[in-house]
């Protein structure tokens, strides 16, 4: 029998009976500013920082808030089952942890944390490029656990195939190909602090232990810190990556291939066009273009224009288990994670990551009930109402 995760609810209220309260706030929502309350400025405006003013930020949250979920009444919602099959994976819910890179600013034990902590819950978990803990260690922690590679898609081409062979070596399943970053935004919150983790050569972990990127060095990583990270700033993003280009990965990949960042239809029947697998509609939550679309205002001109074609996946945003809701019945397949599980983690370590996780989906899966429906698959576009703005 599928797993009630509302169960979560009754298991808090009787630990409540001997006096035990949640360590953490159930309202995920919450979680933003009590992190701003625990952790330094620096890597808190790193992670809850945005491009510009914040205007994209605030944007994603208003595009959610603006659909409203109209609940049907007297379906039998008695037996539930959040499974789904997301590029031919079975997941226990259609959440994945999104790629969140330098997590040692957050807490000590970062990536591995996280990815435990994922792992226990039976989400996958998408490892950034970025990373503080390179990938085989991180992949150590989890087992035989799904996990996925997020690929910032730099300019030597002997670091990516290495990059990715590393990957498949160690277990990584799905290729995420982030598109949006091939520079970092003007984010103030970051220029303020005038704090960049890679500087100081945190989130490197990756590079730092590729063969491909230390054969590029005249001295050790260790002789030589400031030459590593400056090589590292020089190969990490390529502004001049085009569609035809995407044939190199698909050569040094035989696995899904999902491209992040998509907004336009157009560029989603382009990546279907290229033989990609999946896109990931998503602004960076907000991090790289200030003033872009809302990423659920994209979603639904995305999934209708490939969703036959391809796994449409869905982040920036997402904050609660209704937020789930509206994002499958936008068009999505599943929905990927990403400051409140870091939130969670600068809080409370692994134990606040899976808070986070089982918090969501109780909320999701009681928000799919009380809405009339027992599996993801029966929700539709015609589950939501607009508010007109």
């Amino acid at each position: 029998m599928a797993k009630h995760w509302a169960d979560f609810q009754y298991e808090i209220y009787l630990n409540g009976m001997t006096g035990v309260v949640p360590r953490l706030p159930t309202d995920l929502t919450r979680l933003e500013e009590l992190t701003e309350r625990r952790l330094g400025p620096g890597p808190v405006g790193y992670v809850a920082g945005g491009a510009g003013d914040g205007s994209t930020l605030r944007a994603n949250r208003a595009a959610l808030a603006r659909r409203r979920i109209v609940p049907r009444m007297l379906r039998d919602v008695g037996k539930r089952d959040l499974t789904v099959e997301v590029l031919g994976r079975p997941l226990p819910a259609p959440l994945a942890l999104a790629p969140v890179g330098v997590l040692s600013i957050m807490h000590p034990d970062a990536e591995p944390a996280a990815a435990r902590a994922a792992a226990a819950q039976g989400a996958p978990f998408i490892l950034s490029s970025a990373s503080s803990t390179p990938m085989e260690r991180v992949a150590e922690a989890m087992g035989d656990a799904e996990r996925w590679f997020q690929l910032y898609w730099g300019r030597d081409r002997e670091v990516t195939k290495s990059f990715l062979a590393r990957a498949r070596t160690a277990g990584f399943s799905v290729l995420v190909v982030t598109l949006d970053t091939p520079l970092l935004s003007w984010r103030p919150r970051d220029l303020d602090q005038a704090y960049l983790p890679f500087l100081h050569g945190v989130g490197t972990a990756n590079y730092f232990t590729d063969p491909a990127f230390l054969a590029g060095l005249a001295q050790p990583v260790h002789e030589d810190p400031n030459a590593a990270v400056l090589h590292f700033l020089g190969l990490f993003g390529d502004p001049s990556h085009t569609w035809p280009d995407l044939a190199f990965l698909r050569e040094h990949w035989d696995g899904p291939i999902v491209l992040k960042g998509v907004l336009h239809p157009d560029d989603a029947r382009l990546a279907a066009d290229a033989g990609m697998d999946g896109v990931v509609v998503s602004n960076h939550g907000g991090r790289q273009v200030a003033g872009s679309v809302a990423a659920a205002d994209a979603l639904p001109r995305v999934a209708e224009a490939v969703g036959d074609r391809l796994t449409v996946l869905f982040d920036s945003g997402v904050r609660t288990g209704d937020d789930v809701f509206r994002a499958l019945a936008l068009g999505a397949r599943a929905v990927l994670l990403g400051r409140p599980y870091v939130y969670g983690l600068g809080l409370d370590g692994q134990a606040g990551v899976e808070h986070v996780i089982r918090s969501l989906l109780a909320e999701f899966d009681l928000t799919l009930a009380l809405s009339g429906h027992s599996t993801p698959a029966a929700i539709s576009a015609a589950d939501l109402v607009e508010e007109s703005a």
